[in-house]
């Protein structure tokens, strides 16, 4: 008798089952507002800045352990950027649309193209000074463009990256500091982070 009430229990616990799956929510691509994409296509225009300034250092520099860090950066950074690029891909949204205007920009730590163009026309032993204040001030912004994104409700990759970019470029902030100080110099300003949770749309 047992057996015989078991087996349509057992039939139609599997088909509940089979209808939630059905009907349970997808995790659909996020669109083109939201945070993940904000985030990607502004970290990606950041990152890129980075790969650009790593490249020049390495151009001007004798020293190899400021060579190495700046491969290091430069590497990670344009895998990174593979990456986000590769998601907006599979989201279905274009590589390309809104990223930060100059002024957002500036205040995740960006460096204005002039400043940029002094690592690659300074004397070397200033130039590895003016990459190591920019980079220090830019890798501050990134910590600032990851912070509302730990805390937001996104897709668990994009939180996994935010939490990468965040470990790295902290400790190569410290790294960053010690070289400076070894140079007889110091970090910029930190970047104002008023900005980090606005954008422009």
């Amino acid at each position: 008798m047992r057996r015989r009430l078991l087996l349509p229990a057992l039939l139609l616990l599997a088909a509940l089952l089979g209808v939630a799956l059905l009907v349970a929510p997808r995790l659909l691509p996020p669109g083109e507002q939201s945070p993940e994409v904000r985030f990607v296509r502004e970290m990606t225009q950041h990152h890129t800045q980075a790969v650009d300034m790593a490249i020049r250092i390495r151009e001007r520099s004798r020293d190899e352990a400021l060579r190495t860090i700046a491969l290091d950066m430069l590497l990670s950074q344009q895998e990174q950027i593979g990456q986000m690029r590769g998601w907006l891909t599979i989201w279905g949204r274009p590589w390309g649309g809104e990223g930060m205007s100059a002024g957002h920009a500036r205040q995740m730590g960006m460096a204005t193209p002039a400043e940029v163009a002094r690592i690659s026309t300074l004397p070397p032993r200033q130039s590895e000074v003016q990459f190591l204040q920019l980079m220090t001030r830019h890798h501050q912004g990134a910590l600032a463009m990851v912070t509302p994104v730990l805390s937001a409700g996104v897709r668990p990759e994009v939180r996994a990256l935010a939490r990468q970019i965040q470990g790295a470029q902290a400790a190569e902030i410290r790294l960053m500091i010690t070289l400076l100080n070894g140079r007889g110099a110091q970090p910029l300003p930190a970047p104002g982070v008023a900005g980090a949770t606005e954008h422009n749309h």
